[in-house]
């Protein structure tokens, strides 16, 4: 099995730098033209000279993000780790949330104060007592 290794890498390279070269635009392509370079890929691809000369000469190849390296970002973009315990934005955002919190259980237990007592008054009727007001003395 490890005797195909070398071909399969061979193979992969050689599949990647056509596909690569098809799919790149003409105006990134450099020194030769587009059908050129693709003719260098597939009669060159089996002794890699192909592939490796689409791959180094052949695309234009540009810095990602604007030119910066990912090294240069990070040592300009340093963040500072704030524990949620000392973070003043994240403290306040809990008290803003507790007392919406609170508003919401006051309101709820008024409603369900007002439904217990509709409730109440549809049980006992119209016309009858409700109320310890109106019942009469426990005699003993």
């Amino acid at each position: 099995m490890l005797r195909y290794l070398p071909f399969l890498l061979v193979l992969a390279l050689w599949i990647y730098a056509f596909i690569d070269c098809l799919n790149t635009p003409e105006s990134q392509v450099r020194g030769l033209p587009k059908v050129v370079w693709v003719l260098i890929i597939l009669l060159f691809g089996e002794v890699l000279v192909g592939p490796v000369a689409w791959l180094v000469a052949g695309k234009q190849r540009q810095a990602a993000g604007g030119g910066s390296t990912p090294s240069q970002w990070h040592r300009n973009h340093r963040t500072k780790f704030v524990a949620p315990d000392d973070n003043p934005e994240f403290l306040q955002s809990l008290k803003n949330e507790n007392k919406k919190d609170e508003a919401l259980l006051k309101d709820w237990e008024a409603d369900l104060r007002r439904r217990e007592e509709e409730l109440r008054r549809k049980e006992a009727g119209p016309g009858e007592a409700n109320g310890p007001e109106d019942t009469p003395p426990a005699t003993g």
